[in-house]
C-alpha cells in the first residue's frame, strides 16, 4: 500500500547493552537508524515468514513481456515484519537481491531481522530457490538464471509489498549483495523501470553492495531515485574506475549517485568466511553494453548476449580464472552499516513519485 507521510515525526531512540532499536511512532514518519545496529544475535528473536508472489522469468529484457519466453513464475523469499507495522502505521521496507551463492543465513537472513527490529520491514528475495527447474549448480545457476530474472523477482517483491497495507510502498528500498546487487543497479534506469513497472510503484532507492561493475547504459536516464554503491579497495572483481563511470552514467541520467570504497574490504565483507577463501572467475575485466532496446552486447566485439549459449561463451572469454578473494570484516561492516543506515534514512524520507516518460536517449562512447 503506498502511502504518502502526512506528517513526520522523530522517533525515540533507546539505547541499551549497547544495542539500538528504533520505534516507528507515527503514520508516515522515517526511521532514524542508530549507528550502533542491534546485534545478530539480539534481533535473532525476530521471526521471518516465508512467502509467495506472482513473478516471471524473461532470460533478457528484450523477452520481457514476449510471451512464451516471460513465463510466469512463483517468487519466493522470506519477509520480516516489524511487529510495529500496522494499517494505520504502515512502515518502510526493503527489498534484498542475494549473491552468487544465494541467500545466506549471516547477509540477509541476519539483515532482515536487523531491519524488522529496527522498524523496517525487509523481503529477502531468493531467485534460486524458484528456479530449481532451471539449475543448481553456482556456474550454471549464473548462466540460467540472469540478472533480468532477479528484476523482475525484485519489481515483484515491490508490487507484494506494495499491496499490504502494513507497508508504505512509496519508500521501499532495493539492496542488491554481488550478483544481486549489478541487479540492484539496473533497476535504477528508466528503461528498466519502464518495462518491468510501466504503472509504477517504483523503488524509493538502490544500493549495490560489492557487485561487479560490469555492463553501461547506452540510455543512461534514471528513474531519479538515490543510489549507494559500496565497493572493498582490495576487491579482486570489482573495477573501481568502471564503477566511476557507471555512476557518472546515472547522474547524467538525473539520480543522485555516492560511491563508498572502504580500503580493507574484500568481497562479501559482511557475511564471507571468517578467513581469506579464493573462488569464482574474476568478472572485472568483462565489458558489457546495454542498448535502448534492451540487447546486451559485449563492448568490443558488439556480440549480442542473447541466450545460454552466447552468455556462456562471453562470459567464457572475459572473465579470469584466478577468481576473487571472500573473507569477512567485521570492521567494514560496521562502516557499511552506518553508511547503509544513513542512505536509508535520507531515501525513506522521500517518498517516490513515478516520474512521467522521457524520449529514450544515446549516450556516446560506449
Amino acid at each position: 500500500m503506498s502511502l504518502l507521510p502526512i506528517r513526520t515525526r522523530r522517533l525515540t531512540v533507546v539505547l541499551a547493552a549497547m544495542l539500538a532499536c528504533v520505534a516507528v511512532a507515527a503514520q508516515g514518519s522515517t526511521p532514524e537508524l542508530p549507528a550502533i545496529w542491534p546485534s545478530p544475535n539480539a534481533a535473532g528473536a525476530v521471526s521471518g515468514q516465508a512467502i509467495t508472489f506472482p513473478s516471471r522469468s524473461p532470460y533478457s529484457l528484450t523477452d520481457v513481456g514476449d510471451g512464451e519466453r516471460d513465463p510466469p513464475q512463483d517468487g519466493q523469499g522470506t519477509l520480516f515484519m516489524p511487529k510495529t507495522a500496522s494499517a494505520e502505521n504502515p512502515v518502510p521496507a526493503v527489498v534484498m537481491l542475494h549473491g552468487a551463492s544465494g541467500v545466506r543465513s549471516s547477509r540477509e537472513l541476519t539483515y532482515g531481522r536487523q531491519f524488522a527490529a529496527m522498524g523496517i520491514a525487509a523481503l529477502a528475495v531468493d531467485a534460486f530457490a524458484s528456479r530449481r527447474d532451471r539449475a543448481t549448480g553456482f556456474t550454471e545457476r549464473l548462466i540460467e538464471i540472469t540478472e533480468t530474472m532477479l528484476l523482475a523477482d525484485a519489481y515483484a517483491a515491490l508490487d507484494y509489498l506494495d499491496k499490504r497495507p502494513e507497508v508504505d510502498g512509496s519508500r521501499v528500498v532495493l539492496i542488491g549483495f554481488s550478483y544481486g546487487g549489478m541487479a540492484a543497479r539496473y533497476a535504477a534506469y528508466a528503461q528498466v523501470a519502464d518495462l518491468f513497472a510501466p504503472e509504477g510503484p517504483r523503488f524509493a532507492g538502490h544500493v549495490s553492495f560489492y557487485s561487479p561493475c560490469i555492463a553501461r547504459f547506452e540510455d543512461t536516464r534514471a528513474t531519479g531515485a538515490p543510489v549507494l554503491i559500496l565497493i572493498g579497495g582490495k576487491d579482486e572483481i570489482v573495477d573501481p574506475d568502471r564503477c566511476d563511470l557507471i555512476a557518472d552514467d546515472l547522474r547524467t541520467g538525473g539520480a543522485p549517485v555516492e560511491v563508498k570504497v572502504y580500503p580493507e574490504g574484500y568481497h562479501q565483507w559482511d557475511g564471507g568466511p571468517s578467513s581469506p577463501r579464493r573462488i569464482g572467475r574474476d568478472l572485472s575485466g568483462c565489458r558489457f553494453t546495454v542498448d535502448p532496446k534492451g540487447v546486451v552486447h559485449e563492448s568490443w566485439t558488439r556480440l549480442p548476449m542473447v541466450d545460454t549459449l552466447t552468455r556462456k561463451l562471453i562470459l567464457g572469454l572475459c572473465s579470469g580464472s584466478d577468481g576473487y578473494v571472500l573473507l569477512r570484516d567485521e570492521s567494514v561492516r560496521a562502516q557499511s552499516n552506518r553508511d547503509l543506515g544513513a542512505f536509508l534514512a535520507e531515501a525513506f524520507s522521500k517518498p517516490t513519485v513515478i516520474p512521467a516518460r522521457t524520449p529514450a536517449g544515446t549516450t556516446p562512447g560506449r
